[in-house]
């Protein structure tokens, strides 16, 4: 497995730098920071590939908040989506609060719009997400982003949060396989 993630980060293709990314990450704090300034919401991280999006947004966020998070996967450590699966809820309580959902990347926006109708079920008063990454599909999705990073072409990436079969969330960069880009990786 080790070779294979080696030869995919190998032959990748850049994106988008740290530094856009940084800088994207920036620009949506302080849209959030001016959209939610006096309603102490509650950051929800979708896990497991929220994690870096959120972490570095938090830091930017001036208002004060709580965090939580939740994982709702269709990947499983693959390549492809399937069925919803729910493998944490949050502890807190949702009913009443401002929900902001955080998440790595809006692809075709099944989970999301999981995430956001369980918020809804919940009882939030109000429900936000924040994308650092939308990926640009020639089909309509079940919801959009009210936050939204960077735009990309709809290829298979990683990075900043994202995955490679569980591995590369770490790599400094969004980046897009290019092998066999084409059939399944």
């Amino acid at each position: 497995m080790l070779n294979e993630i080696n030869q995919v980060l190998a032959t990748a293709e850049l994106l988008c730098s740290e530094q856009q990314v940084e800088a994207a990450l920036d620009n949506m704090a302080v849209a959030i920071n001016t959209q939610l300034a006096d309603s102490n919401p509650l950051v929800l991280c979708v896990m497991n590939g929220g994690i870096v999006a959120a972490g570095k947004l938090l830091t930017r966020l001036t208002m004060p908040l709580t965090i939580d998070a939740i994982n709702a996967s269709r990947y499983h450590n693959q390549t492809t989506g399937g069925i919803i699966r729910w493998l944490l809820k949050p502890s807190q309580p949702l009913a009443g609060r401002t929900v902001l959902i955080v998440d790595d990347v809006l692809d075709a926006g099944i989970t999301l719009a999981a995430i956001h109708q369980f918020c809804v079920d919940e009882g939030a008063a109000a429900v936000y997400s924040a994308v650092l990454v939308e990926k640009i599909l020639a089909v309509d999705k079940p919801i959009a982003a009210d936050f939204v990073g960077l735009q990309v072409a709809d290829r298979y990436i990683f990075g900043y949060g994202m995955d490679y079969k569980g591995y590369l969330r770490n790599a400094a960069g969004i980046y897009a396989c290019t092998l066999n880009e084409n059939s399944e990786v």
